[in-house]
């Protein structure tokens, strides 16, 4: 993470009610507005005149058209413009870091988390031009040659959310610019500027070529459905809830042409306490990873598993110390739970909080909600039937799951359709190994928060968390293409 404080820039950018569309700052051509409003205060950002079908249209044939010239750039080429970015993120950070504050209700301490993870997949991906490479494999033909390429996928469609929008963002369509790729993003509605508009402004400043970056913002009914759908679109990646998922692979292979589908969705991630953890490290961490950014991560803690030898220890210290969080206004820094993204989030929350307590869980923290602002609610006694133990919450709930030992704790773990993320506190690392590996699951982290993401290393997810994986190597298979390529260099005997 970058350690500049004060921003270098005196201007910061502005023009937010337009779009970048064909390498033009334009405006929407719909009849819509999308409001951009601050979730804790209600304060108007900008309004942004939507885009239409035809101008989604006008965005991929640009972006096909620069694509081709730039994939034949040389991998130094488009590797500077990778290390402009970052530079300029370093130089922006104060600017980028208050409008993640003001537009999607991050904390500041989430915003800067926020800002280090898409500075440090930037970085990673200002490598990937010249770690690219194909193959030569060996043939059982007489005089044959086989060359596998691997080139560019060429237009690649990013659909990106609202909750880590400026990372989530960032982490698909820095990866596919520096791999020869073209990209048409459209950023959620809640978060246009973080999880889009800004990322223009910063990439033209560092001058990528027009028409490769094209940022429409639109309503779902406009464009929603083509964006995908769209002839031009080889890859369509996407990163949210499990049921659009789900719905944008069906469309991403019921058109004309079949298309590949990179798919990071819905979490149900579980945090298991064993009898033999340091029941104080897995207090904070649990808070930590449960309550950063509200709870509103794909990976953040949603049940927490805990031994019945030290369930009572461990429920009465993380009561304790979630009660010393600070609660309000993202914009101070000792703020750790800030404002939920919109009010049909918060009337979602409400509803978990009536159906925990009707289904039986005991409600041993609580609070007023304010505005858009939900306290820290925690349920005990909660068994593995329960919806806040079967669905993802993403909010601060949680609630707490007796286990009446390892296996126990272990089949909780697993008894989900989600696989993304999930962590074990245990003093015996090999015993932590083993059942990490016993989860089924993308990630697993031992004596931490299931809360990571690192830029060189794999993240995704199983089961209905999704396909395909981002960052490091495993990036560069999802973005690009094989091309096998024979050559038979001396002439060959054929049957007939």
């Amino acid at each position: 993470m970058s350690t500049n404080t004060n921003s270098k820039i005196t201007n910061g950018y502005s023009d937010f009610h337009l779009q970048y569309i064909a390498g033009k700052w334009q405006a929407g051509q719909d009849n819509s507005v999308n409001t951009d409003v601050n979730p804790y205060n209600d304060d108007t950002l900008v309004a942004i005149q939507q885009a239409t079908d035809k101008q989604l249209d006008e965005a991929y044939q640009a972006a096909s058209a620069a694509q081709k010239e730039w994939a034949q750039q040389t991998p130094a080429e488009r590797a500077a413009v990778m290390y402009n970015v970052v530079n300029i993120l370093d130089e922006r950070q104060e600017e980028i870091v208050d409008w993640l504050v003001k537009e999607s209700g991050s904390t500041r301490i989430k915003a800067m988390v926020e800002f280090g993870s898409a500075r440090a997949i930037t970085l990673e991906a200002a490598t990937f031009p010249s770690r690219v490479h194909g193959e030569i494999r060996p043939s059982n033909t007489p005089g044959k040659e086989n060359f596998v390429y691997r080139e560019p996928i060429g237009v690649v469609a990013v659909i990106s959310p609202w909750n880590f929008p400026l990372h989530l963002t960032q982490r698909s369509i820095a990866p596919a610019l520096a791999l020869g790729n073209a990209v048409v993003l459209k950023p959620a509605s809640d978060t246009p500027i973080t999880g889009g508009l800004l990322l223009a402004k910063i990439f033209e400043e560092a001058g990528l070529p027009k028409g490769l970056l094209n940022v429409v913002v639109g309503a779902g009914s406009e464009i929603g459905d083509a964006i995908v759908t769209h002839d031009i679109p080889s890859l369509v990646s996407f990163t949210g809830s499990t049921s659009v998922g789900k719905r944008i692979g069906e469309l991403a292979n019921g058109g004309d042409y079949i298309k590949q589908v990179a798919l990071e969705l819905g979490g149900n991630s579980p945090f298991v306490v064993l009898k033999d953890a340091d029941i104080e490290q897995a207090v904070k961490a649990a808070a930590f990873g449960k309550f950063l950014h509200q709870g509103q991560i794909c990976i953040a803690i949603n049940r927490i598993i805990v031994e019945d030898e030290i369930y009572d220890d461990f429920v009465e210290r993380f009561v304790a110390h979630v009660k010393t969080l600070n609660v309000g206004d993202p914009s101070k820094k000792e703020t750790a739970v800030g404002p939920i993204i919109n009010t049909k989030q918060v009337e979602s929350l409400k509803e978990k909080i009536a159906k925990a307590q009707e289904e039986g869980a005991n409600m041993v923290l609580s609070g007023e909600i304010k505005g858009q602002v939900v306290p820290p609610h925690i349920f005990t006694e909660v068994t593995r039937d329960m919806d806040l133990s079967r669905n993802e919450v993403f909010g601060p709930l949680v609630g707490i799951i007796r286990a009446k030992n390892e296996n126990e704790a272990l089949s909780i773990a697993n008894d989900s359709m989600y696989g993304l993320s999930s962590a074990v506190f245990t003093a015996d690392m090999q015993k932590g190994l083993r059942f990490a590996r016993g989860i089924r699951a993308g990630m697993t982290h031992i004596n931490d928060i299931s809360v990571n993401d690192e830029s060189n290393v794999p993240f995704g997810g199983e089961k209905n968390s999704g396909i395909g994986r981002f960052n490091g190597e495993w990036v560069l298979e999802e973005f690009t293409r094989t091309h096998w390529i024979s050559m038979q260099n001396t002439p060959r005997d054929y049957p007939f």
